[in-house]
């Protein structure tokens, strides 16, 4: 049976951003509308493949991550920073949860906003070009895992930052350029030796190459060992965000 206290911090986490979808759901398809349109039409007839795929295709995956990596992380960060700022922190702690089940309250509501904003992107990419999915569970597993990958590094990063300047220094120096090097905009064939093998120790590579792979059908490198990467990630900060609340690791009073 379901806690009604975990129902509710749920279900106040996705009316949240669904509320503000203007903030929320919106510039997330409009930014990845004016990727396509700078780099996938601009200069995309300029770049050429091995596979023959067409360039503005190639693209639609990675901008689909990136968009999932910063509106998840975006969720869970925010939800709780506003907790601390406005003095309501402690109300979850003494609240009838567990560790886990508050963690994954935040953690649920930024999974579903990223798969959200994952699902609406690819339709608007769809409408301008002849995109298909090859695999769609598989992609929809990509799309869930990530989220909760860094909707849970986004509850780590909320608890610990002191000031909204600290959450935002993670999503513009950390996961962006991180998410810029891990393949959004070219293939790991286009590098020299030497910086393919810095790509591959990007854990964003392996998630974008393993969306890349559910949803066109080509792979650079092993999509067993994507999928593994992004289960293990979502398990290890999963269960690091539950250890933190279980504690009130710098939050506690």
């Amino acid at each position: 049976m379901i806690n009604k206290s975990f129902y509710t911090l749920v279900y106040r986490e996705v009316w949240r951003f669904l509320v503000l979808y203007k903030q929320t759901i919106m510039p997330g398809i409009i930014t990845a509308a004016l990727y396509m349109v700078i780099f996938g039409e601009a200069l995309g007839s300029r770049i050429k493949l091995e596979n023959n795929i067409d360039y503005i295709i190639f693209i639609i995956p990675g901008l689909t991550m990136m968009s999932v990596i910063g509106q998840s992380f975006a969720n869970s960060s925010s939800s709780i920073m506003q907790a601390k700022y406005l003095k309501f922190i402690d109300d979850y702690l003494i609240a009838p949860v567990s560790g886990f089940e508050l963690s994954m309250s935040f953690i649920i509501g930024a999974i579903l906003r990223g798969v959200i904003n994952g699902i609406l992107i690819i339709l608007t990419c769809a409408l301008f070009t002849s995109f298909t999915i090859e695999h769609y569970f598989l992609s929809l597993f990509f799309l869930i895992v990530v989220s909760c990958v860094f909707g849970a590094i986004g509850v780590i990063v909320g608890i610990v930052s002191k000031t909204w300047d600290s959450v935002g220094v993670w999503g513009t120096f950390v996961f962006m350029p991180l998410s810029m090097l891990g393949g959004v905009f070219w293939s790991i064939d286009m590098l020299p030796e030497s910086w393919a093998y810095i790509a591959l120790m990007n854990p964003l590579y392996w998630m974008i190459n393993g969306l890349r792979y559910s949803m066109l059908g080509i792979s650079e490198i092993s999509i067993t060992f994507s999928i593994i990467i992004s289960l293990l990630f979502a398990i290890i900060f999963t269960i690091l965000a539950s250890i933190m609340f279980s504690k009130g690791y710098k939050i506690k009073s």
